[in-house]
């Protein structure tokens, strides 16, 4: 029987301090009360590993999943404790709240898989009525109660849902493992690394900043379409992407190493999403003989992607998920489940990306901000898992916590599939079964209770796209059309260009290489097939292919100056792609694959042809982006695409052939086919038998397994990339990436207190729907821009300025990127759109960076006003972080997105709701005021939720909703943040 990782990097530390009793009561969670040889297990995994330790890749996965880690020092701790461990491990068990529903689970032939915390065994009629996802929350507070980290009233709140959801109570939650991808991962691993330099000045234990659940971070958001249209552009672009991120990689490869637990898949893997759905989920964990749900936070808000696989996971700031690694549990409200119920079958020729449009458009009507939402009914046999993961992806988009589809046969058809042994699949559904967690739609369906009912008739679902500037804005492919007219005459906004009526028919006409070119409004410029929403979708990314190769056969060809890519999110698609032959027909449409990554969804799309930009430039072009993404916020995919639409892979193909937008796919001709016929879009459309023959005849368990045995073993660049063998890192004052960000700078083991504002001056006075992509943009680098002079004055050159989000390692250029999109609406520039911003006692219009530096000099607190969903969008610690670099101390919003006001309180900003009915403008605010907040200098007088009231100088006085939701939230504003908490706990343990 193997010994997770995770227990025993957990005993290595424990080893060499074992007083601190309660730390470890937490740590030790996983380790089976009952097994009488688990020392005899520890010790014999210490020496395996030590024998093992030089011969296997750092990185490595799979069955031997978690080794070797890093021993060194610990190794030798072990024996002389030993026996002070054994006998503290009988005590924890013995103490153990729930030990008597602690259950065996035989194995069909004999023998167990292992031994539970059995729901059934808890005999409380209740539980049979909660939905699936509560009883995973329910199973984790068993499991990991010890009356100090999780009590016993944690257990009774959530058995006892139905009644207390309503009451925003607090419970605990501990999640089984993290998910980062490289964009969020540095940051984290700097943060990591900055702590432990805090332990060290503060003259505490170094190694106790190690995680202490398991950590995979994928390396996925880094590659970029700088070639593409040929055969080689996936070298290419993987090669300027190790030139552009050697820094950055060598970063996290040494991070691998000097942190436990922790696994880096390198570049040209695939996305972490897919690649989490493929092989990293567990669905069941098996940690020394117990067995418990797989449950993931990520650092991504796309993590919800794992819930199709019946897996709980959803997305954290940054900073929440270093504290859940460093064995903190997670403080979440309770939440309500909306039971969305599903029925029918989807009509021919219809995708899983019409549905999960159509799915957004309704949750985002229903509200279900902070809420899970549980898929349930008939039609889930109509799904397959992949359509699944397609609409648990965008949950995000729709703003819920988690889209959850519990675990079902398809499930397991699929887990076999991608290569999952026939043991492992029979132990994950023994295990659900027993613990009433396993839906199996041949039986009589026990009725469960939800929050509020939803339904849904597949089959009233209807191509569609969604754009031109938010996901859940679906427009019906037959309305497309209309609604791209209405965009050009509405004034500016979400759904407006307000493009002067003489100016909608204007034809800019150019040369491209020689050949003669033209744009128009709505034009195509970039038709990207992208991101883990779809391409981890055979039937979609074959149907995709089936397109190209009709178009082929008719003649149609998609004109050379739109910008085309194939990104898939992992190399299993690259082979069922060529499997089916039909990678042929797309590289003849000019969509060869360009790297295995995010690309063009992140905002990674690389620069336009000169001639293309400049056509668009001078004539003021409003230029369409096509993608088969999840996020089409302005300026996020390219700077020079005002017009961004979400689209099925097939639509990204049949929109590049149209080669615009401004298109009525029922009426009008895509193109002029070889036999001088019109081709229509039905004649290029492959029916829903034809995709389904392609996936069952190209989709391939080999494939998969293929696939993830070769990730273990890197690629000649990542492998070449040598990184020091220290567990401190070694700071380079002059990095552009890598920067010891100032968090902990003069900081004392007395926390600084709760606080209010006085007198700050408003930085940014903003309307609804300000994302964090408007907070913290992760594209490319403006050449005006604050962070653009600092990169140039220390001789970065601008090709080579990479993008915001690869720079996230180094505090200083991310200050300077905080409100730096293009696209900001800012009000107190009265219409102006940039990132500037009015410095108030002067007038002086200002980048938003030098205006925050000149209030900080003078002493000067701000705060920053908004409207509805404040934060929505990516889950971006940054956009929390860089705020607060830049002295702000609280925002004022109608509405914030449930994961950005949690990194605001992360980070020490305090948020603040507008009464319901108000907002800056229905109180007369302008931004030109100062404001007061009043808050209690004592964090004992304030309360979750309570009000307070903010005044400014000119006589106004209004009410707010302070929005700390939980007393852990009140104590991480105490300590100045969660970071400083965590260390202060940490210490104190």
């Amino acid at each position: 029987m193997a010994v997770s990782s995770s227990a025993s990097s957990s005993l290595l530390r424990a080893a060499s301090s074992y007083s601190r009793t309660r730390f470890f009561h937490s740590s030790f969670r996983n380790l089976s009360p009952s097994s009488p040889s688990l020392l005899n297990h520890q010790r014999s995994l210490a020496s395996a590993a030590v024998r093992s330790f030089h011969c296997s890749p750092r990185w490595s996965h799979r069955l031997d999943w978690r080794s070797p880690f890093s021993l060194r020092a610990q190794v030798r701790a072990v024996n002389p404790v030993i026996e002070r461990l054994e006998r503290k491990f009988s005590t924890m068990a013995a103490e153990h709240p729930f030990k008597a529903v602690l259950t065996s689970l035989p194995k069909p032939g004999g023998g167990e898989f292992g031994k539970f915390y059995s729901l059934p065994a808890l005999n409380d009629p209740r539980i049979d009525k909660l939905p699936y996802s509560i009883r995973i929350l329910l199973e984790s507070a068993v499991r990991n109660c010890d009356n100090f980290q999780v009590k016993k009233e944690d257990v009774e709140k959530i058995i006892d849902w139905q009644n207390t959801s309503p009451k925003q109570v607090e419970i605990p939650f501990k999640p089984a493992r993290v998910l980062l991808q490289d964009f969020t991962g540095v940051p984290a691993v700097v943060d990591l690394a900055c702590m432990r330099d805090a332990m060290h000045k503060l003259g505490s234990d170094t190694n106790k900043i190690n995680p202490l659940v398991p950590v995979d971070l994928v390396i996925d958001h880094s590659v970029q379409v700088d070639v593409t249209r040929s055969e080689n552009a996936v070298q290419a672009n993987m090669e300027l992407e190790f030139q552009r991120n050697k820094e950055r990689f060598s970063f996290l490869k040494w991070g691998s190493t000097a942190f436990h637990n922790m696994l880096v898949v390198p570049p040209g893997s695939g996305i972490v999403h897919q690649v989490n759905l493929e092989y990293l989920g567990r669905v069941v964990f098996n940690t020394n003989g117990v067995l418990y749900p797989d449950s993931v936070v990520g650092t991504d808000s796309h993590t919800t992607m794992i819930d199709g696989l019946g897996v709980a996971g959803w997305g954290v700031g940054g900073i929440e998920a270093e504290a859940a690694m460093l064995g903190q549990p997670m403080s979440m409200v309770l939440p309500g489940v909306v039971g969305f119920k599903l029925f029918g079958k989807l009509r021919n020729g219809v995708t899983a990306t019409d549905l999960v449009l159509t799915v957004t458009q309704i949750l985002r009507k229903h509200g279900v901000v902070g809420k899970f939402v549980e898929f349930y009914g008939d039609g889930m046999s109509e799904l397959s898992l992949a359509d699944r993961a397609t609409i648990a992806n965008m949950s995000p988009e729709y703003g819920a916590t988690m889209g959850f589809f519990p675990v079902d046969h398809v499930t397991l058809q699929y887990l076999k599939l991608t290569g999952r042994s026939d043991e492992t699949v029979a132990m994950i559904e023994s295990y659900l079964r027993a613990n009433k967690m396993f839906v199996d739609y041949n039986e009589p369906q026990q009725e469960r209770v939800y929050s509020s009912y939803l339904e849904l008739n597949l089959a009233e679902v209807e191509p569609c796209i969604s754009g031109p500037k938010r996901p859940h804005d679906r427009v019906p492919l037959r309305e497309m059309k209309s609604d791209w007219n209405s965009c050009l005459n509405n004034k500016a906004g979400f759904k407006g260009f307000a493009v002067p009526k003489e100016a909608q028919d204007k034809v800019a006409k150019f040369s491209f290489h020689g050949q003669p070119a033209e744009l128009r409004h709505g034009s195509v410029v970039i038709a990207a097939i992208t991101s883990c929403t779809n391409t981890s979708n055979p039937s979609v990314m074959l149907g995709a292919g089936l397109v190209a190769k009709k178009a082929c056969e008719l003649g149609l060809q998609v004109k050379p100056w739109i910008k085309t890519s194939l990104a898939p999110g992992s190399g299993v698609v690259t082979k069922y792609l060529l499997q089916s032959g039909l990678q042929e027909y797309l590289n003849k449409q000019g969509f060869h694959i360009v790297g295995y990554g995010c690309t063009t969804c992140i905002g990674n799309s690389g620069e336009l042809d000169e001639s293309v930009a400049s056509a668009i430039s001078e004539n003021d072009i409003v230029a369409s982006a096509v993608l088969s993404g999840n996020r089409n916020f302005e300026g996020r995919v390219h700077a020079l695409t005002r017009a961004n639409y979400l689209a099925s892979p097939p639509l990204v193909v049949a929109y590049a052939l149209a080669g615009t937008v401004d298109i009525d796919f029922d009426k009008e001709p895509i193109g002029t086919g070889k036999d001088g016929k019109s081709v229509y879009f039905k004649d290029i459309w492959p029916s829903t038998e034809e995709i389904a023959e392609a996936v069952q005849s190209s989709v391939l368990p080999e494939m998969f397994k293929s696939t993830y045995e070769a990730i273990t073993k890197g690629n000649p660049m990542w492998n070449q990339l040598s990184v020091p063998s220290s567990t401190m890192y070694s700071w380079d004052p002059n990095s552009t990436y890598i920067h010891e960000p100032p968090y902990f700078k003069n900081m004392t083991m007395e926390p600084p207190g709760a606080h209010g504002v006085k007198d700050a001056y408003c930085l940014l006075n903003f309307g609804d729907s300000i994302t964090t992509d408007h907070i913290s943009p992760a594209g490319s680098i403006h050449k005006d821009s604050p962070a653009a002079k600092f990169l140039l004055d220390r001789g970065v050159e601008r090709k080579d300025f990479n993008s915001y989000g690869s720079r996230r390692g180094n505090d200083e250029v991310m200050a300077r990127g905080t409100f730096a999109n293009i696209r900001l609406v800012n009000k107190l520039l009265n219409g102006e759109v940039g990132p500037k911003t009015v410095h108030v006692p002067t007038g002086e219009k200002l980048y938003v960076f030098d205006a925050a530096m000149r209030y900080k000099d003078a002493g000067y607190d701000t705060i920053v006003l908004a409207g509805a969903e404040y934060g929505s969008g990516s889950s971006r610690d940054w956009a929390a972080k860089g705020p607060m670099l830049l002295g702000v101390k609280a925002v004022i919003a109608k509405s914030f997105e449930r994961i950005h006001r949690s990194n605001l309180v992360g980070m020490g900003i305090i948020p603040l709701c507008f009464k319901s009915g108000e907002d800056a403008d229905t109180l007369g605010l302008t931004g030109h005021e100062r404001y007061t907040i009043d808050l209690p200098s004592k964090i004992t007088d304030i309360r979750p939720g309570q009000d307070v009231t903010v005044t400014t100088d000119n006589g106004k006085s209004f009410t707010c909703t302070v929005r700390f939701d939980t007393e852990v939230e009140l104590a991480y504003f105490n300590n100045g943040g969660i970071l400083p908490y965590v260390i202060r706990n940490l210490i104190k343990q």
